[in-house]
């Protein structure tokens, strides 16, 4: 079996070595079962001449600037059974391919596998709120895999796909700019084989957006394109904000931004909540009924398709309420701003 890694690169020249070299470093040990591409993508600096510096790198030109655009190039010019789509600021954690090479050779019906980021340039204290955010998202992704069977979930970035899997659903959707690319492939590789989202599949990854932008803003962000892409195929899309900055800490800190986290914080956190409990709730209530009492196999398919729809509903319902409160909070804050 053997892996390309594709990884998109605008204007990185602060970080795709880095990159690159924990790619290289980790490769060394499969040798001919593994292969390095790194997409130029319209960059105006030194990124291209870094990545071709490297012998065992391939490099790819794509003019039409576009994460997707970047990632189909990549695809098209890679030759691996299994695609790892890496971005150029990160880092592969310590043994992060043995584990890719274990999970899909143990599992012929894997056709998707990904894990969490870990951001190395933030904080500490950030740490718990990210490990918070991954929670609640396991949660969501543990019921649209095994209980709606809507879809699953894959880390933009730290996700890997076969090539087999990807031909089958029709390749990339270059329509996307940015947000949802992850979301859309999951949701349709789901419908072909298994896309396994697991915390032992981590990577390293700069916090530079989360610091500029808000980590719940983020957090908001990707929650609605995600359910917004899995549920409706819909996305809520928005202009992607160049983040690439020397200095992380001047990214961080702005006034409006605190401003807008507080009030989103308290809107976001009150719709985990809910969802936590509900969830977790209706997976206690129709586990013991299937586990417990004494059903057929036709009763018990019947009770998880009769929670399974409950659960769907009320999903819907909390999604409208939460939308509008956020839409009153955003309007809220534009008043407060123009005054």
């Amino acid at each position: 079996m053997k892996l390309s890694f594709v990884i998109p690169a605008y204007n990185e020249e602060g970080h795709i070595q880095k990159c690159l070299d924990s790619v290289c470093a980790q490769a060394q040990k499969y040798l001919d079962r593994v292969e390095i591409i790194v997409v130029n993508n319209a960059s105006t600096d030194r990124t291209g001449e870094i990545a071709r510096s490297y012998p065992n790198v391939k490099v790819v030109d794509e003019p039409h600037k576009g994460l997707v655009w970047a990632r189909r190039a990549g695809y098209l010019a890679s030759s691996g059974e299994l695609i790892a789509n890496v971005d150029s600021d990160t880092i592969l954690t310590p043994g992060w391919l043995d584990t890719v090479f274990a999970e899909f050779s143990q599992n012929p019906n894997l056709v998707g596998l990904s894990g969490p980021f870990k951001y190395y340039d933030l904080p500490k204290k950030t740490g718990h709120f990210v490990n918070a955010f991954y929670s609640i998202g396991y949660v969501v992704y543990f019921i649209n895999r095994f209980i709606l069977r809507k879809g699953s979930m894959l880390q933009g970035g730290n996700f890997i796909i076969t090539r087999a899997g990807l031909e089958k659903i029709g390749g990339y959707d270059t329509a996307i700019e940015f947000w949802g690319e992850d979301a859309d492939i999951a949701r349709r590789l789901h419908a072909i084989g298994d896309v396994k989202f697991t915390r032992k599949l981590p990577m390293f990854a700069s916090g530079r957006r989360l610091a500029a932008e808000g980590m719940f803003t983020m957090a908001v962000k990707y929650g609605r394109n995600y359910l917004g892409t899995i549920y409706f195929k819909k996305l809520k899309d928005r202009p992607v904000i160049d983040h690439r900055a020397k200095d992380i800490t001047k990214l961080a800190g702005k006034p409006d931004v605190k401003k807008r986290e507080i009030i989103i914080a308290s809107v976001a956190i009150s719709f985990a909540i809910i969802i936590l409990l509900v969830g977790g709730f209706v997976t206690y209530v129709a586990g013991k009924q299937i586990l417990i009492s004494d059903f057929s196999i036709t009763e018990a398919k019947a009770a998880t398709t009769k929670w399974r729809n409950h659960i769907k509903s009320n999903i819907a319902t909390l999604s409208q309420k939460a939308k509008a409160e956020f839409q009153a909070t955003l309007k809220e804050l534009k008043e407060k701003q123009e005054d």
